[in-house]
């Protein structure tokens, strides 16, 4: 669960949001900052972690997995997290995708903990017929809730601090991870998140948003051809309407996850954007 001490700090970001442009907005202080600036030189990766297991629409029992990246040296015990979420229409694609690899590494650097999953894969999911998408949709969702509660649970064997947990990904799990944090406030198991950045990514499937919901930025080109942009500013003017803090840039362009593209744009606004909805200022270091 959030913790309930969080709800006064997250109204107060709320109102706070209405008055500022947090992916726009860099920490402030001279370098090295922790959060914002590279300040480890080298990251410990550890491969292949279980973090639970769930049956697949075939009736088998996947073991979920996922895969480490540590600042080497690190001495905090109380550390933000971020967990990533591969693409792949739901069908496909592996934790090791590239643009997660480099933003983990990225992160990592800079003082936090991360953790690329892997999730049920269904064929088709959303791609070909898509005849079990919406099925595919719901499994990633849940394995990606079911990644936040372990790392919660043991917030202290990783050196995280389990209020200061987001969530990321591009296309599907771009997805997933919006679908995450607008289901933060029904969430009663410890599945909700703080924050979520998406590339190319909306909310689909999972049911409403509600006040109380954790804070997004999502990347979208104004023509993508697999995650309609239509679907994305739905999704951040319906939270904007409730008050959350909720940013949608967009690059007037026919493209689909353009990380390498536009990478330190989406680097440097998302380093802005967590800081601000994680209120790393205070945070532990």
């Amino acid at each position: 669960m959030i913790r309930t001490r969080l709800l006064p700090l997250v109204a107060l970001l709320v109102v706070v949001a209405a008055g500022c442009n947090w992916p726009n907005t860099p920490p402030p202080g001279a370098a090295p900052v922790r959060f914002r600036d590279p300040v480890f030189n080298a990251v410990t990766v550890t491969s292949n972690v279980s973090y639970g297991s769930a049956v697949n629409g075939s009736s088998q029992t996947i073991d979920l997995k996922t895969d480490l990246y540590q600042p080497t040296g690190d001495t905090s015990t109380s550390r933000p997290a971020i967990i990533w979420v591969h693409g792949g229409s739901f069908c496909c694609g592996t934790k090791t995708s590239a643009e997660l690899v480099d933003q983990a590494n990225v992160f990592a650097k800079a003082g936090y903990f991360n953790a690329s999953i892997d999730y049920r894969l269904e064929s088709p999911g959303c791609s070909g017929n898509r005849s079990n998408c919406i099925l595919a949709i719901q499994e990633a969702t849940a394995d990606a809730q079911t990644a936040v509660r372990y790392f919660r649970t043991n917030a202290a064997t990783y050196g995280i601090d389990p209020d200061r947990i987001a969530i990321a990904g591009s296309s599907a799990g771009a997805i997933t991870a919006l679908n995450v944090a607008y289901s933060t406030s029904e969430d009663t198991s410890g599945a909700g998140v703080r924050s979520a950045v998406g590339i190319s990514g909306a909310q689909l499937v999972s049911g409403s948003i509600s006040r109380g919901d954790a804070a997004v930025l999502d990347f979208h080109c104004t023509t993508d051809p697999l995650v309609a942009y239509s679907w994305a500013q739905n999704t951040i003017s319906s939270a904007q309407a409730l008050g959350l803090p909720a940013y949608l840039t967009s690059w007037d362009e026919t493209c689909h996850v353009p990380y390498a593209a536009h990478k330190q744009q989406i680097l440097d606004q998302t380093t802005n954007f967590l800081w601000w909805s994680m209120d790393l200022a205070h945070a532990s270091v």
